[in-house]
């Protein structure tokens, strides 16, 4: 891990890994330092934001340096469960590709328990940890110009859910009707960095 200078109250943490990345986060969302008021992981690094003065980013460093990363702390999650249509345009390539059918890849899908990593891409997309082994492809060769909401996708160790209409090279294998990005809501975006997610078969 590498400490780098992020403006004057934040600090970016470099991650060898994912794994670390999500490690270091958990690790500080359980601490809390107190002036702590922003933490952003990303796919292989971590921001923390502090309260000018409060001495918060010391007080993470230090945390960080002797924290055992491949035993972080489980902590509440919420679970959140998605219900899914499997009838997206890139199923029956998924399940070629995989070499089953495409009833194996819902029920591979399914069966999984998921963790939000991080999030980007576009306000409330989520990029989910979790995706059984045979499902791991690589995305598209040429991305869609337009992708419709809810459309549930996967690209490499991830899984997620275009909240809005996009741009995007991931390979479709359904789609939720569930609001994943409401502005005007109390909290805008449904999934935060280590919810848990689950997704049910809706028929």
């Amino acid at each position: 891990m590498r400490w780098r200078a992020y403006g004057e109250h934040a600090a970016l943490l470099d991650c060898a890994s994912l794994a670390e990345s999500m490690a270091a986060h958990a690790m500080v969302s359980s601490a809390r330092p107190d002036g702590i008021t922003e933490l952003v992981p990303g796919a292989r690094s971590l921001l923390v934001v502090g309260t000018p003065g409060s001495g918060a980013l010391a007080a993470v460093r230090a945390l960080l340096a002797d924290a055992d990363l491949d035993h972080p702390p489980e902590g509440e999650s919420r679970e959140i469960t998605l219900d899914v249509t499997y009838d997206g345009e890139d199923l029956e390539l998924v399940a070629r590709d995989a070499g089953v059918s495409t009833e194996d890849v819902v029920r591979l899908h399914t069966g999984a328990v998921y963790t939000v990593a991080f999030t980007g891409f576009a306000p409330g997309f989520g990029y989910l940890t979790g995706l059984p082994e045979p499902l791991r492809q690589p995305r598209l060769p040429a991305p869609r110009t337009r992708v419709p909401p809810g459309s549930v996708g996967i690209a490499g160790e991830f899984t997620g859910v275009y909240p809005r209409v996009s741009p995007g090279g991931w390979r479709l294998i359904g789609h939720t009707r569930t609001v994943l990005f409401d502005p005007r809501a109390d909290r805008p975006a449904l999934l935060a960095p280590g919810d848990r997610v689950r997704f049910r078969s809706a028929g």
